[in-house]
């Protein structure tokens, strides 16, 4: 192991694209420890990581998303967010929050939502007086509820890696998700007091029912997708292409504003997202291959039951773990490492299956804000116009709050699993 480790860093030392670094590290591995006749199995591995039907998901979920973004979907949700707590104290930080709320239910993604609702919103908080480097930081932790609100790429992952149920999974990450948005939104009250942050009027009831109806169908496409799979009427992959052609028909028939460029814009970034977490996904199964000949998983296993089999500290443990390694790696590739090891540890101390994926999920999303190389973070830093420097000061209380969130999630189970208990 600390050999594979070894390869790994001086990889990334060499500032070598973290996902040839997967594949790098294994064949180096696979050479120095005398196995270089298995070399000849990685481009099998490399087909069979991607030859998984359910993953037929990702680049349905992630071309609904795109289609709702390009057809004006995300200016409607701002909207909406607006019109609802603008007049609040620190109100268009209350905008940003809510506004990720309403966004995780077409995404999915912690990317997306930076870049669609950072492009409107941290130029518009800038105007309005707010510090650019709050504005930023709090954008790139609010992103952070995309991935825990269905449609969740990482769920979706991580049920076709698992075998775990994936509507028990979107089910059990959305309390998570509303908490984090929660906490979130009493930390920007908390900060608009502080610093005397500006507010927006009241604008009534009316404009409000308004800017819900205009918005409200882009809301029930989760619960379309959610209800359709828990009920056994639509199977996870037949409720993506239902995604797509729902967004597809509020775009073109009741929107009208989707035009055919807008349309390709939309399907060539869905191709470039996929392609880039499909080769993530192939990359990644080498190293699970790697792990899986040299019996890491139950090696590390061992190693951490031997430090203490008190199932809490066991927990404490992983998310550590966990959170260190989202600081380096993309959350899919960091779960496909690692769930080999991770489903047997859980199994071992009575950790229930959907629990730990949400455990992971919420994890490995933090590192994507996490300096310096969280995407996310480099995101809104982009859009911002701001250094890595000067966003970390703000994010830093955020992300303590986004990890105050995920020990609550991990000590307290019913957090995840009350919800999924209740359908049947």
């Amino acid at each position: 192991m600390s050999l594979f480790m070894g390869s790994f860093a001086i990889f990334l030392l060499l500032s070598v694209p973290v996902v040839m670094v997967l594949g790098l590290a294994s064949v180096t591995y696979l050479v120095i420890v005398g196995q270089s006749h298995l070399l000849i199995a990685l481009p099998q591995r490399l087909i069979v990581g991607v030859d998984q039907f359910i993953l037929l998901t990702v680049p349905l979920f992630i071309l609904a998303g795109n289609l709702m973004t390009v057809g004006g979907i995300s200016g409607r949700i701002i909207d909406l967010a607006q019109a609802a707590f603008g007049h609040l104290k620190g109100g268009l930080a209350q905008v940003n929050v809510s506004s990720s709320v309403f966004f995780s239910g077409v995404s999915g993604s912690a990317t997306a939502d930076a870049a669609a609702m950072g492009t409107i919103l941290i130029p518009g908080m800038k105007r309005e007086g707010y510090p650019a480097p709050y504005a930023a930081a709090l954008t790139a932790v609010s992103s952070l509820i995309g991935p825990m609100i269905p449609p969740s790429l990482q769920l979706v992952v991580f049920g076709a890696l698992t075998g775990t149920s994936i509507s028990a999974l979107f089910l059990a990450g959305i309390v998570p998700g509303i908490l984090l948005a929660l906490a979130l939104a009493l930390y920007a009250w908390w900060a608009a007091h502080r610093n005397n942050h500006p507010s927006s009027g009241w604008i009534g009831w009316r404009a409000l029912a308004r800017a819900f109806i205009r918005v409200l169908p882009v809301l029930l496409l989760p619960f379309l997708i959610l209800g359709g799979i828990r009920f056994g009427i639509v199977t996870a992959t037949e409720a993506a292409v239902i995604a797509v052609l729902y967004a597809l028909a509020a775009s073109v028939f009741l929107y009208r504003s989707l035009t055919w460029q807008s349309f390709y814009t939309a399907t060539v970034n869905s191709a470039i997202m996929t392609a880039g977490i499909m080769l993530i996904v192939a990359m990644a199964s080498i190293v699970s291959f790697v792990f899986g000949i040299e019996r890491i998983p139950e090696k590390i296993v061992g190693a951490m039951l031997s430090i203490s089999d008190n199932k809490y500290v066991v927990l404490l443990i992983i998310n550590i773990f966990l959170l260190l390694l989202g600081c380096f790696l993309e959350p899919i590739g960091a779960m496909i490492i690692t769930l080999p090891v991770l489903t047997e540890l859980a199994a071992q101390i009575g950790v229930d299956p959907v629990h730990l994926g949400v455990i992971v999920c919420l994890n490995l999303v933090i590192g994507m804000v996490t300096p310096p190389l969280g995407l996310c973070l480099m995101i809104v830093c982009a859009i911002g116009k701001l250094s890595i420097e000067e966003v970390t000061k703000a994010i830093l209380p955020m992300i303590g709050v986004a990890i105050a969130v995920l020990m609550a999630v991990t000590y307290l189970p019913f957090i995840s699993l009350w919800l999924p208990g209740l359908l049947p």
